[in-house]
């Protein structure tokens, strides 16, 4: 039998989705950590990851030490909602996950190592949900910005399956597809674990090693 709230571990159909609206929510505030614009078209040479590990406060924190990423944000992807809330979300009726977008300098960190941080900060074999936190928001996701790259963190998946295995986990289910749109999440959450130090983070690794790039931790 399913439990109270397992409606929110279902992808939503697009019709029954949450309408939206028209207005996008947009930061009005610089990075709180590195001082940079959010909006990635501020850096024409970088390129963007989007990726979801559970709840975005602790994922961020994970990328924006890395030495050579540019920014990051949070914000909604993966789903129907236009420009939903926070509050629409967590009601498991738009299809978004949480997510990061890390905008990054290609020639100072790779993918592989971005994608190695992703892999081994959190548990993608879990399903719509990350520890005790339950829904489709939760999911792990990768959203890449082209056909290359999403065949890139498609062989990643597989050599970290390959670990994961032996090490006794099931199945990863990471949703890995080409980026839709992004939608910001709203001021109060951006690099939210810089604005409260003490405030939840409910990310947690496996303990397996991927076996791709460098590590690089936060």
């Amino acid at each position: 039998m399913l439990g109270v709230g397992a409606y929110k571990q279902r992808m939503p159909h697009r019709e029954d989705a949450l309408p939206g609206r028209d207005r996008p929510i947009l930061p009005s505030a610089p990075h709180h950590v590195l001082g940079t614009s959010l909006q990635p078209d501020a850096y024409p040479d970088a390129a963007v990851l989007t990726v979801g590990m559970g709840c975005f406060w602790g994922a961020e924190r994970k990328f924006w030490t890395i030495p050579g990423v540019l920014t990051t944000a949070v914000g909604y992807a993966g789903g129907y909602t236009p420009n939903p809330s926070y509050r629409e979300v967590c009601s498991g009726q738009t299809g978004h996950a949480e997510v990061v977008r890390v905008v990054y300098d290609p020639s100072k960190v790779d993918l592989d190592t971005l994608l190695r941080v992703f892999w081994e900060n959190h548990d993608p074999t879990q399903g719509m949900r990350q520890g005790n936190d339950t829904g489709t928001q939760y999911r792990s996701a990768i959203y890449m910005e082209n056909p290359g790259e999403l065949a890139q963190a498609e062989a990643s998946a597989r050599r970290f399956q390959d670990e994961l295995k032996r090490a006794g986990y099931g199945p990863i289910t990471t949703e890995i597809a080409l980026a839709g749109p992004f939608y910001f999440a709203e001021d109060e959450h951006q690099q939210y674990l810089s604005k409260h130090p003490d405030g939840y983070c409910g990310l947690g690794g496996t303990g397996v090693s991927c076996p791709i790039g460098v590590a690089a931790a936060g």
